[in-house]
């Protein structure tokens, strides 16, 4: 990939593990934040100010996408970094919980800003090659996942040594972000006659665009399978790791696990989606994207019986239970090609609007956090009323919404085609 790729891709990766460092570290400082002269604080508001992340992404994304097309990717994107540093250093240095939850906008506008940009560069870097695409958005995938996984992980090593003093040294990585977008990044529009930014998207042309570009169609699809994640991101580690319910005495996979016994699941687990990632995004050339959607969700549905017969085998013996792990891990691998399948779609869609790239990929975070926060919702009411068992039907459930629209996206798909795709490369 080009070097400007690969530095968008790395830029991505520190400007979510600073994400997940901040969002990690604010739970610890919140739980003791009354020792340094603040409040008690209560679970409703750490889960107030968890959504309040998400909804400053998704509100503000489709904002910093029409931005970034009237002013360029390349500069908004610089803004993610400094939004963040501005956050975390306002997080070490008060205790105010409406300064703290003004912080959590600051980083949600954080995330929206790079977001869309960052996509809309990756559309135009990629025009008229599925193959680097396909690359592309999956290593954005991943990078996305990883960042925000080794930030989570490196929150309580960092915590427990520097306590708040480790938001400073966050926001020194913010700085690093800034710096491989300034300095690795070259402006799209020096490739295009810059002209790729002059247009002005009003709100009325911004409508007009997204109900022209049949987006809406790819809504509900991702927004699901967002849900399906983030009720196992928001909820999974506290069934695990909680002692036996009586309620659940039946389910298998709620005995009270160790925290290193779930960490280690969690590290096969990323590794078997990031594998997935990589082999479905070169799978660009031969296959449509709603193709790999269709089977990222067949994956997911063999993964969900399959854990099931787990949680319910606590009288099987053990090389039986080690079978079902196949599917598991197999569902999981498969599933994971559903989103850069979602994320190449969409900056398909944004192909016959070339000055609009950025507020079309801007709903890539408006799908993001409307899917997280009702997984986050969903999954809280599931697993009080049946377990793990109720997060497992949840996830069926939005499985089954996300696979409605498909045929209805494959004629778009086919029409794409036409337009931007004459050759398509292969079956599928």
């Amino acid at each position: 990939m080009p070097r400007s790729l690969w530095s968008v891709i790395v830029g991505t990766l520190t400007l979510r593990f600073s994400t997940g460092l901040t969002g990690a570290m604010l739970v610890y400082y919140l739980a003791e934040l009354h020792r340094h002269g603040g409040p008690h604080v209560s679970s409703i508001t750490i889960a107030v100010f968890t959504a309040a992340f998400f909804a400053a992404e998704l509100i503000l994304s489709p904002l910093f996408g029409s931005l970034a097309d009237r002013f360029g990717y390349h500069r908004i994107m610089q803004l993610g970094p400094v939004f963040g540093a501005t956050a975390v250093v306002l997080t070490g240095l008060t205790t105010n919980l409406w300064l703290l939850g003004a912080t959590r906008w600051l980083e949600g506008a954080s995330s929206a800003a790079s977001v869309p940009s960052i996509l809309g560069f990756i559309a135009i870097a990629t025009l008229a090659d599925e193959g680097l695409r396909g690359k592309a958005v999956a290593r954005f995938e991943a990078a996305t996942l990883a960042g925000l996984g080794a930030g989570i992980v490196a929150a309580g090593p960092l915590w427990t040594v520097l306590h708040r003093d480790a938001f400073f040294v966050n926001a020194v990585v913010y700085g690093v972000s800034f710096a491989i977008y300034r300095f690795g990044v070259a402006d799209p529009r020096a490739a295009h006659g810059g002209h790729e930014h002059e247009q002005r998207t009003s709100l009325a042309r911004y409508l007009q665009i997204l109900s022209g570009a049949h987006v809406w169609l790819l809504a509900p699809t991702w927004i699901a399978v967002n849900a399906a994640i983030g009720l196992w991101t928001s909820q999974s580690i506290f069934q695990f790791v909680q002692g036996p319910d009586p309620r659940f005495a039946d389910q298998r996979l709620m005995a009270g696990a160790s925290p290193l016994l779930v960490s280690a699941g969690l590290a096969v687990g990323m590794l078997v989606f990031f594998a997935g990632l990589v082999y479905w995004g070169n799978r660009f050339k031969k296959m449509r994207r709603t193709t790999i959607i269709f089977y990222g969700l067949c994956g997911g549905a063999a993964l969900v019986a399959a854990a099931v017969a787990i949680n319910h085998g606590g009288g099987l013996p053990v090389i039986v239970t080690l079978v079902l792990l196949v599917p598991v891990v197999g569902g999981l691998f498969v599933l994971a090609g559903s989103t850069p399948a979602a994320l190449g779609l969409l900056a398909d869609m944004s192909e016959p609007y070339p000055r609009d790239r950025g507020a079309i990929m801007g709903l890539y975070s408006v799908f993001l956090g409307i899917g997280q926060i009702i997984g986050s919702l969903a999954g809280g009411a599931a697993a009080d009323r049946s377990g793990i068992d109720g997060l497992l039907l949840a996830t069926l459930v939005m499985l089954a919404i996300a696979v409605l629209p498909l045929w209805w996206l494959r004629g778009v798909e086919h029409h794409l085609d036409a337009v931007v795709r004459p050759d398509p490369g292969g079956p599928g």
